[in-house]
């Protein structure tokens, strides 16, 4: 039996598009499942599944969106149906992978649908969007997005190339074999450039033990990534050695990962070793992108593309208490492991961000607010110090089901 992908568009605009990615994948040898995602008019092919069928997983009918005729509520309602729609044929077997095309409204649909479905299932979006900023359509997921580069309005010599990429690639990703099963039990560990010889210790010590360990870089989306995958039931322990998206969702940079930051773990239950790896800086593009109001404070030019800040005393006070608070509500075993001697590359002596003042704050505020459900430990170590990173992994794997 041929694998299938499903196939989305709003076939009211873009059925000869569709019709044309449908042809090219039974030219491979696979089957399409074609969902029309239109409102407006009828399609122009013959659907698999009809937008009145989308509509429905939805709890809303064709007929009222069209009788409404407000474009947002039927985006709405359209996306949310084919979300429920792919995930019933994900979770029944009936589907292998998911390729869409559209412009801003058909990428909205296409992707809603695309974020139901789990982290390595096969997922491509042809999209004039795709240049852009992109973060509110792909989420947490691994959506491909494929720029369109010309309108999705026709079959040209630039639409046709990119349509046979597009295809080639979901092809490509559905007919790869399924790698090797591994049952090692998975960790999770957040890391920074400032922050990588601390990790990449952890990591080979978690490894040796007998872990798989998934690294996700604390830009935002790494953070936002890991406590989906810990809420998804993925992870079995987080060594969280790098919390500095608390900075820029604090302060106000670019790298914050939200206010639910440092929870999913907790919530959990599930073993988490945590420290304060970076909470030295805050995040900023090129210079020239450092909001006025900051441009006195310690700034330093990591790349032509990052700048960074230094933080506060004050603010550093205000994050000791958040970390604390976080963590006093977990709900799983919990270590806090401080590195006395500086929280990143940057903070130690002869760096541009060592500030003892800064540090202190930071610690102060974390031994005032914690509870004393939440193990913490203190280290005369830079956070980059091989005792340190040893400590972190040892305390999690005493602390895992069966650890010793």
């Amino acid at each position: 039996m041929p694998k299938t992908i499903l196939l989305i568009g709003t076939l009211d605009t873009k059925g000869r598009e569709i019709a044309f990615l449908r042809n090219l994948i039974s030219a491979r040898g696979l089957r399409a499942t074609v969902m029309d995602a239109g409102v407006m008019k009828d399609p122009s092919i013959s659907p698999d599944i009809g937008a009145a069928d989308v509509a429905g997983a939805a709890g809303e009918t064709l007929s009222n969106l069209r009788k409404t005729g407000d474009r947002g509520t039927a985006l709405s309602v359209m996306a949310r149906g084919a979300a429920n729609l792919a995930k019933q044929l994900h979770d029944n077997e009936k589907i292998h992978g998911v390729l869409s095309i559209g412009g801003s409204c058909g990428t909205a649909i296409g992707t809603a649908a695309m974020r139901e479905l789990p982290v390595g299932f096969p997922k491509v979006m042809v999209s004039t969007m795709a240049s852009g900023q992109v973060s509110s359509y792909v989420g947490l997921t691994d959506i491909t997005m494929m720029h369109s580069v010309v309108d999705i309005a026709g079959i040209n010599r630039i639409s046709r190339r990119i349509f046979i990429n597009a295809v080639g690639a979901i092809c490509g990703m559905i007919e790869m074999p399924e790698p090797t099963a591994d049952d090692r039990p998975l960790v999770a560990a957040t890391m920074f450039g400032v922050t990588t010889p601390c990790v990449e210790r952890v990591r080979a010590r978690l490894e040796k033990a007998g872990f798989e360990v998934l690294v996700f870089h604390a830009t935002g989306a790494g953070g936002r990534a890991m406590e989906g995958l810990i809420d998804a039931g993925f992870i079995a322990g987080v060594a969280d050695v790098t919390t500095t998206e608390w900075c820029d969702q604090l302060v106000g940079g670019i790298l914050g990962a939200g206010e639910t930051r440092l929870e999913a773990a907790g919530r959990a239950g599930i073993p988490q070793v945590v420290s304060c790896g970076a909470l030295d800086m805050v995040n900023f593009g090129s210079i020239d992108t450092v909001p006025e109001r900051f441009r006195p404070r310690k700034l330093h030019e990591h790349n032509p593309n990052v700048t960074l800040m230094r933080t506060t005393p004050e603010e550093c006070t205000a994050l000791g208490e958040i970390i604390a608070r976080k963590l006093n509500d977990a709900k799983g075993p919990t270590t806090l492991i401080l590195p006395l001697r500086g929280v990143s590359a940057m903070d130690k002596d002869g760096e541009p961000f060592h500030d003892i003042d800064a540090d202190a704050a930071l610690f102060d505020a974390i031994r005032r607010s914690v509870h004393p459900s939440v193990h913490l430990i203190e280290m005369n170590h830079h956070i980059n110090d091989p005792e340190f990173a040893d400590a972190i992994a040892d305390h999690l794997i005493t602390s895992m089901p069966g650890g010793d």
